[in-house]
């Protein structure tokens, strides 16, 4: 189940990301093409080119935790 902290910073990734890339690859888009840490408590936000599937990755204490959502009809609004 989703909870981050209240008052969580969330990044969204403004590009699209081949939806097949896992914990590493997501922890390195956030590393070298965010310029952020991934280990930070904050929420990082990624979506594909059709914008109907979308990733958060977050750092939970001892771990990443991914979560994925894909959306059957409608799209996510992306700026």
């Amino acid at each position: 189940m989703l909870r981050p902290q209240p008052g969580i910073q969330a990044y969204l990734y403004l590009e699209p990301v081949d939806m097949r890339k896992q914990i590493d690859g997501l922890a390195l888009l956030v590393q070298e093409a965010m310029a952020l840490n991934p280990f930070d408590q904050a929420l990082f936000v990624f979506g594909n080119r059709q914008r109907d599937k979308v990733k958060l990755l977050f750092w939970e204490r001892n771990g990443f935790v991914v979560w994925y959502k894909r959306l059957e009809r409608e799209r996510f609004k992306w700026p």
